[in-house]
């Protein structure tokens, strides 16, 4: 089993990030893909986000129709704060041991990666794939490493893949360019426009239902 792990505050999933997750499982050859919604994410302090309970669900509703798509709840219910390194950890302990984890990110993140919690662990735990979006191209990828990191990589014989010392990998993917952000959806739904055809028709009906996003509305 190859699972790919997709983590995220989802406020609002949206079409773009369904679209990352197709891709990579695709060329990455992975059996699944595990969105997992964050409870509290540590990089976004004092940002109010949409009901973990909501988010949970607008996921649920965008994978349906999706057998290699599902979600987990674990870091909502494990509540506090979501980091990756407790996450993949538990996945750890929980799956068989010839489950191939592969954590999926988004190339901004990995540039910050070295303020993540014990974030040289995360490197034994999984393989990364790192994914970037024309225009922005990838010119080293060395160099996104963190300094205090690079002793412990070495290319692999293509070049766009780095070999850890514990084996796992980092490779570096260039996927589909999709200019579309949560914020800029729930900046939309705020000043009143239409989201349509940036979320799926199912997370747009719930939003608007449950009236998330909109303004004077208090998320909850």
């Amino acid at each position: 089993m190859r699972l790919g792990i997709f983590g995220g505050t989802f406020d609002p999933v949206h079409l773009a990030h369904l679209r990352c997750a197709e891709e990579a499982r695709e060329a990455l050859q992975l059996d699944r893909v595990l969105f997992i919604p964050a409870a509290s994410p540590p990089h976004k302090p004092g940002r109010q986000l949409a009901a973990a309970a909501h988010r949970l669900t607008m996921v649920r509703l965008s994978i349906a129709g999706n057998r290699a798509f599902r979600v987990s709840s674990m870091e909502i219910d494990r509540s506090g704060r979501s980091y990756s390194v407790d996450t993949l950890r538990l996945l750890r302990q929980q799956l068989p041991a010839s489950t191939e984890l592969v954590f999926l990110l988004g190339v901004d993140a990995f540039r910050e990666i070295h303020t993540w919690k014990e974030y040289r662990s995360l490197f034994a735990l999984a393989d990364l794939a790192v994914f970037s979006r024309p225009p922005r191209r990838i010119s080293s990828l060395r160099g996104l490493l963190p300094v205090a990191a690079r002793g412990e990589f070495c290319y692999e014989k293509n070049q766009q893949t780095l070999r850890h010392a514990s084996g796992s990998r980092v490779r570096f993917l260039r996927l589909t360019a999709l200019d579309i952000s949560a914020s800029a959806i729930r900046q939309r739904v705020e000043r009143g426009q239409s989201i349509r055809y940036l979320v799926p028709a199912a997370v747009e009906r719930y939003i608007h239902r449950h009236r998330l996003y909109a303004r004077g509305n208090t998320p909850s």
